[in-house]
């Protein structure tokens, strides 16, 4: 009864305003947390901002990604210099390229919902985790994404995980260790013209 009929809650007041706002603060909140932010204007861009950021960050073309039809319109196995394979993580795989169901704006968090498309893993396991998130999928609050996942079709998923930047640990003080519990870099793509899953 509970789930069928979810009560509203209050809502901080940064997390009011229109599309372009929620998008600015979701960045700023993500960037000030460890997490890169690129915007794009379409999928078919996808694979070149990759491509130049793993470049920029000296790290291996070789990715890993999920199913999903928005990395499907980006084309990336078209990039000569990108290593694609499409499934689940192994141990050896140096990047993980997923998509988020949405983006909070209040604290720079993205919900990430499993299905056989998009394996937990793909988030987790490699060091170095990509998050590709529709521009049109940045809500303002932990409310309205957890709405836009009970109007999925399967609701509820098998698993449910809001990532706020890159894994970090200060168990031995006085310093920050980045990729104590998983990736130590996260990029997250913000991609304009999209529609929304849930929305």
């Amino acid at each position: 009864e509970r789930l069928s009929t979810p009560r509203a809650i209050l809502v901080p007041a940064r997390a009011r305003g229109d599309a372009e706002r929620r998008t600015d603060l979701f960045t700023r909140m993500a960037e000030s947390v460890g997490a890169e932010v690129c915007r794009l204007p379409t999928p078919e861009a996808i694979g070149r901002a990759l491509l130049d950021w793993l470049r920029r960050h000296n790290l291996p073309r070789r990715v890993v990604r999920a199913a999903d039809p928005l990395l499907d319109a980006a084309r990336l196995e078209g990039e000569p210099l990108l290593e694609v394979r499409t499934g689940v993580p192994e141990e050896a795989d140096p990047v993980g390229l997923t998509v988020a169901l949405a983006g909070i704006a209040e604290t720079g968090t993205l919900l990430l919902a499993s299905d056989r498309l998009r394996p937990t893993l793909l988030a987790f396991l490699p060091e170095t985790s990509v998050v590709v998130l529709p521009t049109a999928a940045v809500v303002g609050s932990y409310e309205e994404a957890w709405a836009r996942l009970r109007r999925l079709p399967g609701w509820p998923p098998r698993s449910v995980n809001l990532v706020t930047g890159p894994s970090r640990t200060g168990d031995i003080p006085p310093s920050i260790e980045l990729g104590a519990h998983g990736p130590r870099r996260l990029a997250i793509l913000l991609v304009d013209g999209v529609p929304a899953a849930g929305g």
